[in-house]
């Protein structure tokens, strides 16, 4: 589903971005650290073309590395991803001083895309 989404990038804390398809997802939250911290704001936006906005919450921006993610899934309101999430695309942040040899952001992503793989897992197990 990825290569459905192109980001449009991130202008006065909103990330948007355009997706390609029959429909928009159920939801498209915006994840930080695998826990959802906002919902996206699909609209339509021409024949099987979709515009997302997402605003990044004030109070999770900080100093350091951070990768926010938007999520497509069939879940509610602010729950965390169900276990079929997918991953649209990814935004890493730095923010304050500069980070010596920063590999933050990529583990922030790593450890994020781990915690989906085991609960796919996990839901596969238990039937």
């Amino acid at each position: 589903m990825s290569d459905r989404f192109s980001s449009l990038g991130l202008k006065a804390g909103v990330w948007q971005g355009a997706l390609r398809g029959d429909a928009p997802p159920g939801r498209i939250a915006l994840t930080l650290n695998g826990r959802t911290v906002g919902l996206a704001e699909v609209t339509e936006d021409g024949p099987q073309q979709w515009r997302v906005s997402a605003t990044l919450p004030p109070e999770t921006l900080a100093d350091g590395a951070q990768t926010y993610m938007l999520i497509a899934d069939d879940g509610e309101g602010t729950e965390g991803p169900r276990p079929a999430a997918v991953r649209l695309a990814k935004l890493p942040l730095l923010a304050g001083e500069a980070l010596d040899d920063d590999l933050r952001a990529e583990i922030d992503l790593l450890r994020a895309e781990i915690d989906l793989i085991k609960r796919e897992f996990r839901r596969l197990a238990t039937g």
